[in-house]
């Protein structure tokens, strides 16, 4: 007998083929049923991700339409403001469209009635003149002599000098304001005239009308001052220089001239000599 006999092996004792084939299938049983087990637990599981996944699908989608919102809220916000500045425009543009209208209209009335009292005035004095051609045709027609009834045909003295003077400028062109030597108008001459003898006269024709004594248009004297209009409202003044003419610068077309009473008849005279 070996000195080892009486110890026991040491080596676990061997399973029997058939009970490691049955705990075999046991445990491809159980492996089986786990993996089935592990796949329907996965299968369900993969709903939940498969919903997750789509979220920020969806989400994107929303973000997208949101911003897209805005962007049309803006553009609509946008529109209004441009339109609210054009309506202002076009109300602020109706405003001065009407303001300058009525401006127009005022301008043009006021033009009318200023052509209208020019009209009057011209008329007035045509009729004036008119009255006076017949007044002096009366005269005529009586035998009394416009310049040569009573007073002297011959100028002495200042007188003389007077009518020497504007004899002097006849043919010098008429320039509104002017007196002398080159150019003159009507109640420049006239002054002018005078102050070679020492005599002062004012400067427009209403004031000349009246520096003097008023004669009769029967009555004239040589040197005397004819006017055309009334004493103190006077348009026009001339130097009568005997044998009935006179010498006045007339107008623009026609400069300083001599010309008989009868071109154009005075409505008075003053004598200042």
């Amino acid at each position: 007998m070996s000195h080892t006999a009486h110890i026991r092996s040491h080596r676990k004792p061997r399973r029997s083929a058939s009970k490691v084939a049955m705990r075999a299938g046991v445990a491809g049983g159980v492996l089986s049923t786990l993996a089935v087990a592990g796949a329907s637990g996965s299968a369900n599981a993969a709903e939940p991700v498969t919903q997750t996944l789509e979220l920020p699908t969806l989400t994107a989608d929303l973000a997208t339409q949101v911003a897209q919102s805005a962007d049309a809220t803006q553009q609509a916000a946008a529109n209004y403001a441009l339109q609210a500045e054009r309506d202002t425009a076009a109300a602020k543009a109706a405003k001065q469209a009407k303001a300058d209208l009525a401006d127009a209209k005022q301008k043009a009335e006021a033009k009318r009635k200023a052509a209208e009292e020019a009209a009057r005035k011209k008329a007035a004095e045509r009729a004036s003149r008119s009255t006076e051609r017949t007044t002096l045709s009366t005269s005529a027609g009586t035998g009394t002599s416009v310049g040569t009834s009573t007073g002297s045909s011959t100028a002495t003295g200042s007188a003389a000098a007077v009518i020497s003077f504007v004899k002097a400028q006849i043919g010098k062109a008429y320039v509104s304001g002017a007196t002398g030597p080159s150019a003159y108008d009507c109640s420049g001459l006239v002054q002018t005239a005078f102050k070679q003898v020492g005599i002062s006269l004012p400067r427009v024709s209403q004031d000349q009308s009246t520096a003097g004594t008023q004669v009769s248009l029967s009555n004239l004297q040589p040197g005397d001052i004819l006017y055309w209009g009334g004493a103190g409202s006077a348009y026009h003044v001339a130097v009568y220089v005997g044998d009935g003419m006179f010498v006045g610068a007339q107008n623009p077309s026609s400069g300083v001239v001599e010309k008989p009473l009868s071109y154009d008849p005075p409505s008075g005279a003053v004598r200042v000599l």
